[in-house]
């Protein structure tokens, strides 16, 4: 799928010079399949806060420095998942049985399987910051009735002039709230999976 850009929150102070793209393809180095997502950050790299690299695994609290998401879900379905990826390494992947109500069951019984394990790189090129990250089909939650599936995909960037600021495809609401079905405004197709 070409780039898509993503736009910062209304709310968010005039004068940060930054743009993000992000990238969803099938993801080729994976065994079983899955996706590869590619954010790109250009602009005022200076300004920006990166958390420090650290072992790979997961985490929670990602969102509150800067990270980069993706919220999947099924056409109708109140059930949805959310990953985050952080420059350290880390990541986390979330399963919602309604908006913003965790459901704790179905995520203990994916906690230990490692093949379900996302994957996430951070580097600098001479113009951008890039984050790419790998999710096996096997982490993709899926009835496998739908032809597509609805995809957010947002970024929390902190700045050194900025606390957080928040980037999608979408903002709905007057606040940022990237679990806001609304902005779930991607549309890929299900097969893109295996």
């Amino acid at each position: 799928m070409p780039q898509q850009p993503l736009v910062s929150h209304p709310a968010t102070p005039d004068g940060l010079r930054l743009g993000i793209t992000v990238s969803l393809a099938q993801a080729t180095g994976l065994s079983g399949g899955g996706w590869s997502l590619r954010y790109e950050v250009q602009g005022d790299l200076a300004a920006l806060i990166v958390p420090a690299p650290t072992l790979p695994g997961p985490a929670d609290g990602l969102w509150q420095h800067t990270c980069f998401e993706a919220f999947v879900a099924e056409p109708g379905a109140d059930g949805y998942q959310e990953f985050n990826f952080s420059p350290s390494g880390q990541w986390a992947s979330y399963r919602f049985s309604a908006e913003r109500v965790r459901d704790a069951a179905a995520e203990s019984a994916r906690a230990g399987i490692s093949t379900a394990a996302p994957s996430v790189v951070w580097h600098r090129m001479p113009d951008a910051f890039v984050l790419q990250a790998q999710i096996p089909s096997s982490a993709l939650r899926s009835t496998g009735t739908s032809a597509t599936l609805e995809v957010g995909l947002t970024a929390v960037i902190e700045t050194r002039d900025h606390p957080l600021t928040y980037w999608a495809l979408r903002h709905p609401c007057p606040t940022p709230d990237f679990h806001h079905r609304s902005g779930f405004a991607l549309q890929v197709p299900a097969r893109l999976r295996a």
